[in-house]
């Protein structure tokens, strides 16, 4: 019975050590990007995009099947949901290197909040760009107004304080729209409790917010 128990011991631990590696990479194999870095491996990327100079990185099968035992992403992308600004392309990326959480609006939600704490505090990312785009269709909304169908009612609500801040604002109603929104929900993620705000008001998680040009596919980070 004293050798059962032992072995039943064992088998929970194993599954103990299972449970809380699966999805990283192993220790000893971890290299964690600091968030200077991250911000210039996307800008690079970015560039390469721009100038239509893809190298398509991390793509391969050996790539694939390295990134079967675990993940470390170097960066997360808050994004919106539109199919014209795909994070990996854009940022010329591959498999393992992003993140991404994509909602319309790039808004926030509890799930969106926890998958951004599971990057940081289980993968080791020390990044996150919070990215809007010229002309986007949820912010347009927003500053249209109107009735709105279905869920999307909630999703212009969210937007709606990114609006009001702008409102009496010159220039175009939807790109300055667009920005506040952008760094309200920075602002956001900084004083996210517990997890976001320790670790960035330690210095050790860049938090920044990004504008993505839909004409010339350039992406700049914002002030």
């Amino acid at each position: 019975i004293y050798v059962m128990k032992r072995a039943v011991v064992a088998l929970l631990s194993f599954f103990v050590i299972v449970l809380f590696s699966a999805g990283t990479i192993d220790g000893n194999k971890r290299t964690v990007v600091s968030g200077a870095e991250a911000q210039k491996k996307l800008i690079e990327g970015n560039k390469r995009f721009v100038e239509s100079m893809l190298t398509h990185p991390e793509q391969t099968i050996e790539r694939r099947v390295e990134l079967a035992a675990g993940q470390q992403p170097f960066a997360v992308i808050v994004s919106c949901s539109d199919s014209r600004v795909p994070p990996e392309i854009v940022f010329d990326q591959g498999l393992g290197d992003l993140f991404v959480i994509r909602l319309a609006g790039n808004v926030l939600n509890d799930e969106a909040i926890a998958s951004i704490e599971y990057a940081v505090d289980h993968l080791d990312v020390k990044y996150i760009m919070v990215l809007g785009h010229e002309r986007c269709g949820a912010v347009s909304a927003a500053v249209q107004g109107g009735e709105f169908h279905g869920h999307i009612g909630s999703l212009v609500k969210a937007i709606q304080p990114a609006i009001d801040m702008v409102k009496d604002e010159p220039g175009d109603p939807v790109d300055n729209a667009v920005i506040a929104n952008i760094n309200l929900v920075v602002n956001y993620l900084k004083a996210s409790a517990p997890i976001l705000s320790e670790l960035a008001g330690k210095g050790e998680l860049t938090i920044t917010g990004a504008r993505y040009d839909l004409d010339d596919g350039l992406v700049e980070v914002l002030p």
